[in-house]
């Protein structure tokens, strides 16, 4: 894969997404100006438009809060449009797949980047102020890794088709996209097969 061009003129976006961005926590910080940074870059690297208004992308993100905002303003990708994916690891990263292609990129923050920084921030200036100048200013390769991936997912079974519906025989709850267990000949949703993350209070 090749390098993408250079970022400025996806760059002049950043301010509007940042805005945006900020309107959904009523602040803004490091973390969303890296998830927006990290957005546009992956629609560069894939060749596709950001941010997309279909769903031919789909984003597995590494951490929720924050970071995870900054990449659904720049990407277009949400939960809610089922075009986004939380992958709880605990990273400040995300996986950009072209559903149509099946190219993927994996982008993250390089690991010395808030040593870095610190240590050139200007005597006096306090880190968080620090981290907002960088991670607005610097640019991608000083920012980020990115590394092409492949899947180790059924996509398609992932994405699963639009309206399929089924209930389970246990709990009688409805159960949508293709999420349902078959054993021992039943039908069942992931709680009642065992995968239960709640129990009755």
């Amino acid at each position: 894969m090749t390098a993408p061009v250079s970022p400025a003129p996806r760059l002049e976006r950043l301010p509007e997404l940042l805005e945006q961005s900020a309107a959904l926590h009523r602040h803004l910080c490091p973390r969303q100006v890296l998830g927006a940074r990290t957005g546009l870059m992956a629609g560069e690297w894939l060749g596709l438009e950001f941010p997309r208004t279909d769903k031919r992308v789909l984003v597995f993100v590494e951490t929720d809060g924050c970071f995870a905002d900054g990449v659904s303003v720049a990407s277009g990708c949400w939960l809610g449009r089922r075009t986004l994916r939380l992958v709880d690891h605990g990273k400040v990263a995300a996986t950009f797949v072209d559903t149509r292609t099946g190219r993927a990129v994996r982008i993250s923050p390089r690991p010395d980047l808030r040593s870095r920084v610190r240590e050139g921030r200007p005597e006096g200036q306090k880190r968080w102020d620090a981290y907002m100048a960088a991670y607005q200013t610097w640019p991608d390769e000083a920012l980020f890794n990115v590394q092409p991936v492949r899947l180790t997912l059924d996509l398609a079974a992932l994405i699963s088709v639009a309206g399929v519906r089924t209930v389970c025989d246990r709990c009688r709850e409805e159960i949508i996209n293709g999420r349902e267990i078959t054993s021992s000949g039943e039908t069942l949703c992931r709680d009642c097969a065992g995968e239960r993350y709640w129990d009755p209070a």
